[in-house]
């Protein structure tokens, strides 16, 4: 046989894929389905973060950053594995390899970075507020996102210039870094070594270490305040904030954990067929699902998110909230409406109260004589009761964010 036709014999073989026919369709509906779940969660994130783009702050950019690095990814790449996989071979060869290992190198190290971003600032805001709250914030935030960028792309860059090498996987239907190619040259172990230990363990353990000591110095604190009897709603709402970014950056580091072993052990096997093809298909799969978890992290635990994705589906469907209430109070006897007022203390711990009409009535006379004060403390009523005989119309508004909340 000639040279050339067994280069190409092992060439086309490299792009065969190793899977049965049947498992190369559920490879393929299975990514299919992480596209479809992804663009949509995705695409929702970004569309309410233009919504509310004006009132977004600083650190909020990196959360729009991990979405468009999960969307695009999703949009650019991902197709060219499902139709691979129903077509049971990689299609274009090395060039799409390159394309393919290339572009999903790049935007997986913005995922990992942006989310290790994300948790120093997190740690630096949480336990030393005072001392970089200036400075993360605005246009440093954007800075950031843009050495995220730059420093992915030079590094996955490298491959191009003959450090290391973008080829198929081991079961043909994906490509990625040639993680034997510790075994072949120098310059290739320098860059799988690098690859792994400063671009893949050093980042996790900065957002292990990082996410750690943040539920650590909020859980304390929430406790300390607990101990004294009181309750406060800015550190419940900071210990919500802190169990989103948690669960988001330890959804990504499961989901890409079982990958990220099993390349660690191809490094050091310079036979191929030491693990079956399998071996490599379900932890590959598993770590493509990390583009779906965080739009339902911030669904669950972000408030502002829920009530802009509400305003979303009423602007696309009005029918869904109505269009008004009419509520018309009794013209007898008139139900008790809670009045909400504030007693703010020296310490600047602030304490609701709730009293009913009747107590208002009781009250009133005395908190009004004192010039809104109680007790020498100073007292704000937040809203009050309804007078009597009175007809409201609630009309559907979008609730201003700048409304002040009785905390």
């Amino acid at each position: 046989m000639p040279p050339t036709s067994a280069a190409e014999n092992r060439t086309s073989s490299l792009f065969t894929s190793k899977l049965t026919p049947a498992a190369d369709i559920c490879v393929g509906l299975a990514i299919l389905s992480v596209v479809l779940l992804s663009v949509l969660g995705n695409g929702l994130v970004l569309v309410i973060c233009y919504r509310r783009r004006k009132k977004m702050v600083g650190s909020e950019l990196l959360c729009v950053n991990l979405a468009v690095v999960d969307f695009l990814c999703c949009i650019c790449f991902y197709p060219l594995s499902i139709l691979s996989s129903f077509h049971h071979a990689w299609l274009g060869e090395n060039v799409t390899c390159v394309y393919y290992g290339l572009g999903c190198y790049i935007f997986g190290l913005c995922g990992m970075f942006t989310i290790t971003a994300i948790s120093i600032i997190r740690y630096l805001k949480t336990c030393y507020s005072l001392v970089y709250a200036v400075w993360l914030e605005g246009a440093n935030i954007r800075l950031v996102c843009c050495v995220i960028w730059l420093v992915a792309t030079v590094w996955s860059s490298f491959p191009l210039f003959g450090w290391g090498e973008y080829v198929p996987e081991p079961y043909g239907l994906s490509c990625t870094i040639a993680w034997r190619g510790y075994h072949t040259s120098a310059k290739d172990a320098f860059y799988v070594i690098c690859s792994f230990a400063c671009f893949t363990m050093v980042p996790v353990l900065f957002i292990v270490v990082s996410q750690c000591q943040i539920l650590y110095k909020v859980s304390r604190f929430s406790y300390s305040l607990s101990a004294r009897g009181i309750h406060n709603n800015l550190r419940h709402a900071e210990k919500r904030l802190s169990m989103m970014f948690f669960c988001i950056s330890l959804g990504f580091v499961i989901a890409w954990a079982p990958y990220a072993v099993v390349s660690f052990l191809f490094i050091f096997h310079k036979e191929k067929g030491y693990m079956a093809p399998e071996g490599f298909v379900f932890p590959a799969l598993f770590a493509k699902s990390s583009h779906i978890y965080n739009p339902f992290i911030y669904f669950y635990f972000n408030k502002t998110f829920q009530l802009e994705l509400r305003r979303l589906l009423l602007s696309f469907c009005p029918k869904l909230g109505g269009n008004q209430i009419g509520v018309n109070t009794a013209t007898g006897h008139q139900a008790p409406h809670p009045i909400h007022i504030q007693l703010q203390e020296r310490s600047c711990i602030q304490k609701t109260f709730v009293l009913s009409h009747d107590e208002n009535c009781s009250k009133g006379a005395h908190t009004h004589t004192s010039s809104n004060r109680l007790y020498n403390r100073q007292v704000y009523t937040c809203w009050g009761s309804t007078p009597k005989n009175a007809s409201i119309l609630l009309e559907k508004r979008p609730v201003d964010d700048s409304v002040p909340v009785s905390i």
